[in-house]
C-alpha cells in the first residue's frame, strides 16, 4: 500500500513538473456566426505570447501556449476591417489602437469582455476571471481542463448588447459600456473616496451586468463570486458559447463542489 502511494505521489510530482515545463495552453474557439479578431496582452514582467492579435473565422480554433508564471488577458474584437495590401485597419469594438491585426502590446479599448489569467508557478494555483468592468462586447466563457482544485467554469453568455441601457450603448449597439466608462465618476469607477471595497458598492448599472452574468466581474471589487482558481490546467476560451454548454459546465462544477464537501 505504501509503495503504491509513493508511486502515485511521484507520478503526480512528475506530471506537475511536465506541466510547468510545457506551460499552459489556451484554446480560443469562435462559436459566433461572425468573425472575431482575438487580442492578447501580457502583463508587465510576463513573457510574451506567440501572437498579440489574429483573425478567427466562425467555427475555428487556435491554441496559444503561455509559460509558467504568465499573466495577462484575452478578448475578442468585432467589426474589424483590415486592408489586404497594407494590413492597416481598425475594429468597431475591442480595438487596441495599433492600426494592425497584431495589437503589439496594446490593450482593448472599452467596452470589451475580458478573460484575465494569472498562471501559477511551480505547482501553485492559477487565478482567472471573466471581467465586465471595462464593459461588454460579446459573450464568452472560460473552462478549465485537466486541472485540480475548484476549476469552475465562468463567463457571460447573455446578450448584454440587447439589454444595454441607452446611455451605455457603444459602437452602434455592438458594445455596452460600464458606468465608469460612460460617466467617469468616482462612485462608478471605484476611485477617490470610493477607492476601497467598503466604499465602492454595486450600482444599478453594475447590477444589470451581475444579474445577467452572475459569475463575471461587474465592478472593481466584485471578487468573492467572480475569481476562480485551478492548478495544472489548460483553458478553453469560447466566444458566443451556447447557453446549453454553460449549463452543462455549471452542473459539472456543482457536482465537483459537492464531492469535495463530502
Amino acid at each position: 500500500m505504501l509503495s503504491t502511494f509513493c508511486s502515485l505521489y511521484i507520478t503526480f510530482i512528475f506530471l506537475d513538473m511536465i506541466q510547468g515545463c510545457l506551460g499552459t495552453t489556451f484554446q480560443l474557439v469562435n462559436r459566433c456566426d461572425y468573425t472575431v479578431w482575438p487580442g492578447t496582452l501580457s502583463n508587465s514582467g510576463s513573457s510574451g505570447l506567440d501572437t498579440t492579435g489574429f483573425e478567427l473565422q466562425p467555427g475555428s480554433t487556435r491554441s496559444i501556449t503561455a509559460q509558467s508564471g504568465w499573466s495577462g488577458r484575452f478578448w475578442g474584437r468585432t467589426g474589424c476591417s483590415f486592408d489586404p495590401a497594407t494590413g492597416r485597419g481598425s475594429c468597431a469594438t475591442g480595438d487596441c489602437g495599433s492600426g494592425q491585426m497584431e495589437c503589439n502590446g496594446l490593450g482593448a479599448a472599452p467596452p470589451a469582455t475580458l478573460a484575465e489569467f494569472t498562471v501559477g508557478s511551480s505547482g501553485s494555483q492559477d487565478f482567472y476571471d471573466v471581467s465586465l468592468v471595462d464593459g461588454y462586447n460579446l459573450p464568452m466563457i472560460v473552462e478549465a481542463g485537466g486541472g485540480t482544485g475548484g476549476c469552475g467554469a465562468t463567463g457571460c453568455v447573455a446578450d448584454l448588447n440587447r439589454m444595454c441601457p441607452e446611455e451605455l450603448r457603444a459602437g452602434g449597439g455592438q458594445g455596452c459600456k460600464s458606468a465608469c466608462g460612460a460617466f467617469g465618476t468616482p462612485e462608478y469607477c471605484c476611485s477617490g473616496e470610493f477607492g476601497s471595497p467598503d466604499k465602492c458598492r454595486p450600482t444599478a448599472y453594475s447590477s444589470i451586468f451581475k444579474n445577467a452574468c452572475p459569475r463575471s466581474y461587474s465592478y472593481a471589487y466584485d471578487d468573492p463570486t467572480s475569481t476562480f482558481t485551478c492548478s495544472g490546467a489548460d483553458y478553453t476560451i469560447t466566444f458566443c458559447p451556447s447557453l446549453t454548454r454553460l449549463q452543462i459546465l455549471l452542473k459539472k462544477y456543482t457536482k465537483q463542489l459537492n464531492f469535495i464537501e463530502i
